[in-house]
């Protein structure tokens, strides 16, 4: 009777009209992810063409430079999470001055993002690869972090327009960024378009200037929106430690909860990059096959985030539940219909990625590859709840659970593990199999807490009464 009483059980069959609602929101979303990460697709295959040190280096530089810029990107970006509940309300001005003081903290992470750059080359050392992929990893890591704060700058003010389900301007503006960068990674990297080839320096410049992009489109269009405009710049810019401390409040543990899951996924990928080369090669591959496939569900999951954020702004719990589950449901089939893809395709994926220079032949990657993708088929349905429901956690304001949760058991289970794994002789396909196993007992707390509803108490604007809609 629970269940029928609190609706989450039905909300499991989502209506036509539920589904639509999740689709509009989603399908801009799934575009500009796709064009960022087919960006870091085209990325990574241009210097796997370079060389397999290149390629070997990007994903781990690439994934320790935004573990740190997670965190300022997380806390900075949850002004987009206030953004929706305030839509909500039907508060536009607050919608406005949050963004404000959401673009003063992704500012205020540049200076920090610097001073972390000598952790990141420590963190390199201790785990020890090969000292010609170091080599290239700094260098990788270096531009990241100095662009790094464009990150959080763009997340931010790409939330002024998510949460007021505003989608057509951030699809076209990170499309516009993701084409700049496919275009300078290649003239940077290769030495075309009269540029000098600069490997991957080339890749790591092309991916900042790009970078930069999108933000800049945005924010020239939020100086140009009316309203702005009547509130005039000493009140939209004005720094509001309370509103400040609020975003601070609840973005905190939001950008802690990723940054632990990022951490302990580079945790991952530098303990598997301490195997052999092969092993290094086929894990870098299929992981940036994986983030290809993925995209979609992190724009499902961006969608779940808008809808339950705005429907708790009404304050009407059990649309946001509904909109969790449809979500959910959506992504769940499409993620079904990707397993075919990633197992009838991964000859042809590892093909692509090929380096002549490699130090191995092309069937001993296809044959530890296709092992790779059936673990990634595993933990692939599995993690679809981790991504849509932290998204609709994260919209009504459950961030500090996501962010316990996913320490204890990221940190807790999962990489302990896998020390244990590759220190008792395990093999790269061991480590990837227990990665399945975590993915799996993840899913099923989140899937928990959501159908609990406890969420459902959380007051993220501390609303006065004239802001509940009344009969």
């Amino acid at each position: 009777m629970s269940l029928l009483r609190n609706h989450s059980f039905l909300s499991c069959l989502p209506a036509t009209g539920r589904v639509r609602e999740v689709v509009r929101l989603a399908t801009p979303l799934i575009i500009g992810n796709s064009a960022l990460t087919l960006m870091q697709f085209c990325d990574r295959l241009f210097l796997a063409r370079h060389s397999s040190v290149s390629i070997q280096a990007a994903l781990p530089a690439g994934i320790l430079s935004f573990t740190f810029i997670c965190l300022f990107a997380a806390t900075a970006g949850y002004a987009g999470t206030f953004v929706a509940q305030y839509h909500g309300a039907g508060d536009r001005r607050q919608c406005i001055r949050v963004t404000a003081q959401g673009l003063w903290l992704a500012l205020a992470s540049l200076p920090c993002l610097l001073l972390l750059i000598p952790a990141g080359h420590a963190l390199m050392t201790l785990i020890g690869h090969a000292p010609e992929v170091m080599a290239e990893e700094r260098i990788y890591f270096d531009w990241m972090m100095r662009g790094g704060f464009l990150v959080p700058l763009g997340w931010a003010i790409g939330g002024f327009f998510t949460g007021q389900s505003r989608m057509r301007l951030n699809t076209l503006a990170n499309i516009a960024g993701a084409a700049v960068n496919v275009v300078l990674d290649y003239a940077m990297i290769f030495g075309r378009l009269g540029c000098p080839a600069m490997g991957i320096e080339g890749g790591a410049i092309a991916t900042v200037i790009a970078s930069a992009v999108a933000p800049l489109i945005q924010i020239v269009c939020f100086l140009r929106d009316a309203e702005v405009r009547r509130l005039g710049a000493r009140r939209v810019w004005r720094p509001d430690p309370a509103l400040m401390g609020r975003i601070l409040r609840f973005g905190f543990p939001a950008g802690l909860h990723l940054m632990a899951d990022i951490t302990a996924f580079a945790a991952f990928v530098m303990l598997t990059g301490r195997l052999d080369a092969l092993s290094l090669a086929a894990s870098n591959i299929a992981l940036s096959i994986n983030w290809l496939v993925v995209c979609p569900l992190m724009g499902v999951g961006g969608a779940a985030a808008i809808l339950a954020g705005q429907h708790q702004g009404r304050r009407d719990g059990d649309a946001a539940a509904a909109a969790g589950w449809t979500a959910l449901a959506l992504a769940g089939g499409y993620m079904a219909l990707m397993v075919f893809v990633y197992l009838l395709g991964s000859d042809a994926f590892f093909r692509l990625f090929y380096a002549a220079d490699a130090g191995f032949t092309l069937g001993q990657l296809q044959a530890i590859g296709f092992r790779m993708m059936v673990a990634m088929s595993l933990w692939g349905l599995f993690d679809t709840a981790n991504i849509v429901l932290t998204g609709a956690l994260r919209g009504v304001g459950d961030t500090r659970f996501v962010m316990l949760y996913m320490l204890v058991m990221g940190w807790g289970l999962w990489i302990p593990g896998e020390l244990l794994i590759l220190y008792r002789g395990g093999t790269v396909l061991h480590a990837w199999y227990w990665l399945a196993v975590y993915v799996a007992l993840l899913s099923f707390g989140f899937l928990w807490r959501w159908h609990g509803g406890r969420w459902r108490r959380i007051d993220l604007l501390r609303q006065a009464p004239a802001a509940v809609p009344r009969d």
